[in-house]
């Protein structure tokens, strides 16, 4: 991949309401290149709303987004981000092969590309049925396919593996190392603390906040716990919340980080 010298995604500062309540109050971090970072943290603590951020779909107070060195949401990056939403952004009355191709014409990605991110994905033996008929966890894969195409640098998964069996989770961890491996960067959110030790670096969110920054090694060494579960308690004993309500993060009609427009991030 190119452009190396700065990281995937640079935060400064960031504010976000939602409604009449702060989500985000000030958040700065940057997430590396070519690494499996997780953002792991419980349910409504603006997990969705730090990511819908990053691919320019959220629309905040002030602050500053850079996304592969560009501001979030900006035309350039529409070929360059691919964004996974909590529910499955495909078409029903599709199969899992018609889907695909039919993003893969609207994204411009060469026509070969259906078939790797199907074979990436697993999915060969549902590429000829209609995705109305595949289970919850199939529907995610297809998901996960449409990001894939045109082999994007970056990969915004919001909570990819719920719902998903252990077998399934264990190959999904193993393909975003894989493309990691290739200098793809992967920022994947989940509320599973025990999926902490697959990634690289660790970003423990609680409350609008990022309570650490850490390799998960790193993690357990600063908190002087044995699993990354202790180590979250731990650093909330450490860090009071605020006080502020933060509103759950509503999963928003699927939309591909590609197609976002451009007033999305304003600063």
């Amino acid at each position: 991949m190119e452009h190396t010298e700065y990281p995937a995604v640079t935060i400064t500062d960031l504010h976000v309401r939602r409604g009449k309540h702060p989500v985000l109050q000030g958040l700065t971090v940057s997430v590396a290149r070519g690494a499996v970072v997780g953002l792991l943290g419980p349910s409504g603590c603006g997990k969705t709303t730090l990511l819908r951020s990053i691919v320019g779909v959220q629309v905040v107070q002030r602050g500053v987004v850079t996304v592969l060195g560009e501001p979030a949401g900006t035309a350039g990056l529409r070929s360059r981000v691919g964004y996974v939403t909590q529910t499955a952004s495909v078409y029903d009355d599709l199969t899992v092969r018609q889907n695909l191709q039919y993003f893969a014409a609207v994204l411009g990605a060469p026509r070969q590309d259906v078939d790797r991110v199907i074979e990436a994905t697993d999915l060969g033996g549902q590429s000829g049925q209609l995705v109305a008929s595949l289970s919850g966890g199939q529907r995610s894969r297809v998901s996960l396919a449409g990001a894939l195409l045109g082999s994007p640098e970056l990969l915004v998964l919001d909570e990819p593996t719920v719902g998903l069996d252990p077998v399934l989770r264990v190959e999904l961890w193993e393909l975003f190392h894989r493309l990691a491996a290739t200098g793809t960067s992967l920022l994947v959110s989940s509320h599973v603390m025990d999926e902490a030790a697959r990634c690289d670096r660790l970003l423990l969110m609680r409350g609008g906040e990022i309570l650490a920054d850490d390799t998960p090694a790193g993690l357990l060494a600063a908190t002087g716990t044995a699993d990354t579960e202790s180590a979250f308690l731990a650093l909330i004993g450490q860090h009071p919340s605020p006080d502020q309500h933060p509103s759950p993060d509503a999963p928003a009609r699927p939309r591909r980080a590609r197609h976002a427009s451009t007033d999305g991030n304003r600063s």
